[in-house]
């Protein structure tokens, strides 16, 4: 039995990394990795189209947790593991994508998630509204991918106004 079956579901996530910060042991860290790459991977998944786009953020994200862990300070591991997660999306999708704009042409596959596979008429639908968003303006474009990434409308309106005179 490894040591990190040992140490397996009693013990909360939080006290794994309090374990971890402390001691470097890298069994916590397996152990946080095997309860959490499966949720990781599939919400990277939901994110981008191809498997391989969702395994290599997966594998960001754990890479980033590992040198970032020492920053946690308690609360809600997962949350943080999973505001990770969406972050690496984000930075790898805006790295995809044309400097000049979006092409409508990439957006349905950049919006494509697991499930829709299995459901051809939201696909279409969900194609729809990223053919409707790549019409609009650049600045409204970028308010509703923000809100659809989960910012708060006030948050969207801070990034959207560099200046407080527009």
């Amino acid at each position: 039995m490894s040591s990190s079956a040992q140490i397996a579901p009693a013990i909360p996530d939080e006290e794994l990394v309090r374990r971890f910060q402390e001691s470097g042991n890298s069994d916590c860290f397996a152990e946080l990795f095997a309860r959490h790459r499966k949720r990781v991977f599939l919400a990277c998944r939901g994110f981008f189209a191809d498997s391989a786009g969702a395994e290599d953020a997966t594998q960001e994200t754990f890479l980033r947790t590992y040198q970032k862990i020492h920053t946690f300070q308690g609360g809600n591991f997962l949350g943080w593991l999973m505001r990770i997660a969406k972050n690496v999306c984000i930075d790898q999708w805006r790295k995809r994508r044309p400097e000049a704009g979006l092409d409508s042409e990439l957006l349905p596959e950049g919006a494509a998630v697991g499930a829709m596979d299995r459901t051809p008429d939201l696909r279409l639908m969900v194609e729809e509204v990223w053919k409707e968003m790549a019409s609009l303006p650049l600045d409204q474009r970028r308010c509703v991918e923000m809100k659809i990434q989960g910012y708060s409308y006030e948050r969207v309106r801070e990034k959207q106004s560099p200046t407080k005179n527009q």
